[in-house]
């Protein structure tokens, strides 16, 4: 339990500079979504054939999992999207809302009881969001994609735990993120004919671009799925609150994003590193127990 722990941390400290690339990137949302994607997998499928450590899955399994794959690459989209129409501290703290979501979804996918405690620290995640969304109405289209790539990544936490019940986390990303892949490829052109851009990232983007998907994802991915085996999508998600924090200071640290932030900016904050605070005494009241 605790190598599960020092893992998802070390996953999530590594998906702090996510934001913070996000805004350095100069693509539109849905081409750095693409190659990051296309850079991720085809890392995935070089690193872990040499290393031998793809299973064999069936044929099934790859449809299900490039499903899930479509809804990761959506929730990046969105994500990413959120910083260019608003800002990183905002997507970011929107993105925290993917405890409450999961409190929700993970019980009605795995026909279990709801957990009222888990709902109810949730709340108090969107309690924050519903805080700055009142305070900063400029930021209205960013927080609103902020909040969908929330939901997006809430079912991606909770169907993608079945999957690593049967396969190593090496097997299951890689199938998962080249189906999201493959899906955006076909999606794309409809984008670009709304959203036009240059497909080419160009040297800088490109540097930038392969820090995201070694370090970014390929590794975060990897810790993160071996944290999975052992411990609740919940706890996953709402851990992953501790993203905003990293990516916030970062952020203000680079971006000087403090000068955009008002008193209900840190309200709302407050709240949502509350419900962290809450949620991991109670994880630790249950291992002591």
């Amino acid at each position: 339990m605790k190598k599960a722990f020092l893992q998802l941390h070390l996953s999530i400290f590594l998906a702090g500079f996510t934001g913070v690339l996000g805004r350095l990137i100069t693509l539109n949302e849905g081409l750095l979504v693409w190659w990051r994607l296309l850079l991720t997998a085809g890392t995935m499928w070089l690193l872990f054939s040499l290393t031998k450590k793809l299973q064999k899955v069936p044929l099934k399994h790859i449809l299900q999992l490039s499903g899930i794959g479509l809804l990761a690459a959506l929730h990046w989209v969105t994500f990413y999207g959120s910083i260019k129409t608003a800002n990183v501290s905002v997507a970011l703290i929107c993105f925290s809302s993917v405890g409450f979501f999961t409190a929700i979804t993970e019980p009605l996918l795995e026909k279990k009881p709801f957990d009222l405690v888990e709902i109810l620290i949730g709340l108090l995640v969107m309690a924050g969001i519903s805080i700055i969304f009142h305070f900063d109405t400029h930021y209205k289209t960013g927080i609103i994609l902020g909040v969908l790539c929330a939901v997006f990544l809430a079912f991606v936490m909770v169907l993608l735990r079945r999957y690593l019940k049967l396969y190593n986390s090496e097997t299951v990303l890689t199938w998962q993120l080249s189906g999201g892949f493959l899906w955006l490829s076909l999606l794309l052109p409809f984008y670009l004919h709304y959203f036009p851009g240059s497909l080419l990232p160009g040297w800088s983007n490109l540097g930038w671009l392969l820090f995201l998907a070694w370090f970014c994802s390929v590794w975060a991915f990897t810790l993160t799925g071996n944290a999975l085996k052992q411990l609740s999508a919940y706890t996953v998600n709402l851990s992953f609150n501790l993203e905003p924090l990293y990516g916030i200071i970062l952020a203000v640290l680079l971006y000087k994003e403090n000068n955009d932030m008002n008193a209900g900016f840190f309200a709302g904050a407050a709240l949502i590193l509350l419900s962290i605070v809450m949620h991991s005494y109670r994880v630790w009241r249950r291992s002591r127990a």
